[in-house]
């Protein structure tokens, strides 16, 4: 692991640990409403530089999206604003895939 990702099974580990972090969709209304993490925020990419204030700073941040792509890009513009964001690797699709079989696909 790198300091700008995390596996799905890491953060389903500090979920099982009740670990004090933030949990950030950045994907849009639409796919959240088809499959999304318990207990996460959504602010979809595009909103994020305007809601930058819903996103606590003094906690890790973890940022899922469909595929990974759009949460390495939140977690490396939040990273160069100071927080601690790492993405999550290969996003809901492979959470859904090795965490949660039974979560709907898109």
């Amino acid at each position: 692991m790198d300091d700008l990702t995390i596996e799905p099974r890491e953060v389903a580990e500090m979920m099982k640990q009740k670990e004090d972090f933030f949990l950030l969709d950045c994907r849009e209304p639409w796919e959240h409403e088809v499959a999304r993490i318990g207990g996460a925020t959504l602010i979809p990419m595009r909103q994020i530089p305007g809601g930058v204030d819903r996103i606590p700073q003094e906690k890790n941040i973890v940022v899922y999206c469909h595929g990974g792509t759009r949460s390495l890009n939140v977690a490396s513009w939040l990273q160069q604003q100071g927080y601690q964001a790492r993405s999550m690797n290969g996003g809901i699709d492979r959470w859904s895939a090795e965490i949660d079989p039974t979560m709907a696909r898109y």
